[in-house]
């Protein structure tokens, strides 16, 4: 992850994600062209914000963060280019699932 994404801090309950990229190469060597390559829907959390507040003002907790391997939708997001690396932003609420590395 760039250090240059670190600096863009979401807001309220908004995660940045750097998409993960599908394998260029088969476990033989062979490469992969980029238009057969599988696009995958999991991505890296490289920051979140705080977390949406609810009717009463109170804090509701961001349920993934920095790290965290996730399952994104296969639309949405706003994309988000820093040097020559893209990211995604997603509201807490759009991100499927938070994927449990073992």
């Amino acid at each position: 992850m760039a250090s240059r994404a670190k600096q863009i801090v979401p807001l309220l309950d908004r995660i940045l994600v750097q998409r993960i990229k599908p394998e260029q190469r088969t476990a033989s060597g062979i490469l992969i062209p980029e238009k057969a390559q599988e696009a995958l829907n999991e991505g890296r959390v490289v920051a979140t914000g705080k977390g949406a507040l609810d009717k009463d003002g109170k804090l509701i907790p961001m349920s993934v963060k920095e790290g965290d391997k996730v399952l994104l939708p296969p639309y949405g997001g706003n994309p988000v280019k820093v040097d020559k690396e893209e990211y995604l932003l997603f509201r807490d609420s759009e991100i499927l699932a938070k994927i449990e590395e073992a």
